[in-house]
């Protein structure tokens, strides 16, 4: 059963595909059957440049816990890091 749970949010960085670097300029998050992973349902994390074409891709395919513990880290490097810099991020 497909769960149609998909997130996008825009994204600054840079993802390496196939052909090198890249910039990004979104990211997608979603909740479904996994092409590769060996589970019934994993999340899929797509990090993406829309304008490149499909070459302009890093996917991965995680676990639920796996996604939980990332979520986690992410969490607390983000924390950390702006403990370091001295500055809170605010909504916009």
């Amino acid at each position: 059963m497909c769960t149609s749970i998909v997130e996008i949010v825009k994204a600054e960085g840079a993802g390496k595909g196939e052909h090198g670097w890249f910039d990004l300029t979104h990211s997608v998050v979603s909740y479904d059957h996994p092409h590769h992973a060996l589970y019934d349902e994993a999340i899929t994390l797509d990090f993406v440049n829309s304008t490149l074409g499909p070459s302009a891709r890093v996917a991965v395919e995680i676990s639920l816990q796996s996604a939980r513990d990332l979520s986690a880290a992410l969490i607390k490097a983000i924390a950390e890091a702006e403990e370091v810099e001295g500055i809170r991020l605010r909504d916009t």
